[in-house]
């Protein structure tokens, strides 16, 4: 079941599945209680690009905390909850947009028919999560330890509890840090339900390391038309998370909008501190709500040359360099010069 074919669900003002583009989603690491904070970590990664935010609701503080919050922020409020019903109750009864719940840990039937009951009332979705390391042990014994086909039974058992409360206003979210297992999960998944799906590879490392891991798994997975909301998971600040996601995105051609900026490696021709050059480049186009690519290259010899698919290109040498536009070398212009004439061009870029 890919993206355009999923259930259309509703998370606040938003909508996903059914065609709906793909949403970037990411998790608090304030403590929610602490409304400030986390009111302040959101608003931050809402100015990032984030357009889903999940908090975590470990007690009852933190679930009234919930009201607070949503008074001051602008996306949907998704509560993430752990083992205790009555916190999944109080985060929809204090106005959560969406629960994470995984229905196997809460209790028995009673009290998984309490939370569908609040959500009912209130047509909140509930999103059903399952992790590889929560698999119950007759599943780990059925199938020898996690595997693919595990994950996704254990989901779609979890899917069934709900639904035979007479609830199916359902995301289901699979996760493993083993990449090529999360995506066999997906493709399995896909192919058994036409609810909207929550992608990501969880436990995915640091800023780098999981941001190539997720790069490669949600890369596999979403251009096969499979997830509906992405998450990249990494151990660093959220906002890291929100930069990785458009970019996989953009790269894919599921998102468009914002800067691409692309720029040769070094070698023995480069004269300038392309790598600085380059990093002061990312962080001025963030700026700019342009549909755009620039390309920085450290060589006044092949830099127009690998700068044509660009829109526009700076190419540095000894003490001179060049400014590009479609190809064409606009004007010289001294090297340390080469970022301000690049934001003039920007600039210009706007009113054109």
């Amino acid at each position: 079941m890919h993206r355009e074919t999923t259930r259309v669900v509703q998370i606040g003002d938003k909508r996903i599945g059914g065609g709906n583009p793909v949403l970037i989603q990411s998790m608090t690491n304030t403590r929610t209680q602490d409304v400030d904070a986390t009111v302040s970590q959101i608003l931050w990664l809402e100015r990032a690009g984030c357009e889903i935010i999940r908090c975590t609701v470990p007690d009852m503080e933190a679930a009234k905390a919930l009201a607070q919050i949503k008074k001051r922020i602008h996306i949907p409020l998704v509560a993430d909850i752990h083992f205790d019903y009555k916190m999944a109750v109080a985060a929809i009864e204090n106005g959560a947009d969406k629960i994470r719940i995984n229905p196997g840990n809460i209790g028995g039937p009673e009290k998984v028919r309490a939370v569908v009951e609040a959500a009912k009332e209130r047509k909140i979705p509930i999103r059903v999560g399952v992790n590889g390391g929560s698999l119950e042990r007759e599943i780990l014994e059925k199938y020898g330890g996690v595997t693919a086909q595990g994950i996704v039974e254990s989901a779609l058992d979890k899917v069934h509890m709900i639904e035979e409360q007479g609830y199916d206003n359902l995301v289901i979210s699979i996760k493993s840090s083993d990449v090529l297992m999360c995506v066999q999960a997906h493709e399995i998944l896909a192919e058994r339900t036409h609810y909207p799906l929550h992608v990501g590879i969880t436990e995915s490392g640091t800023v780098l390391s999981g941001s190539i891991k997720s790069a490669v798994g949600l890369g596999l997975i979403l251009h096969q038309g499979i997830g509906d909301t992405v998450r990249v998971s990494l151990t660093g600040d959220p906002v890291e998370e929100i930069g990785a996601a458009k970019l996989i995105l953009r790269t894919l051609g599921l998102r468009k909008g914002g800067i691409e900026v692309v720029s040769c490696p070094t070698c023995g021709r480069t004269q300038i501190d392309l790598i600085g050059l380059a990093g002061k480049v990312e962080e001025l186009v963030k700026d700019y709500p342009l549909d755009i690519k620039v390309a920085v290259m450290g060589c006044a010899v092949n830099g127009p040359g690998e700068a044509r698919e660009a829109d526009i290109g700076i190419a540095g040498g000894r003490g001179e360099g060049l400014l590009i536009r479609k190809g064409e070398i606009i004007r010289k212009i001294p090297e340390d010069q080469l970022l301000n004439a690049l934001k003039e061009e920007l600039d210009n870029w706007e009113t054109d």
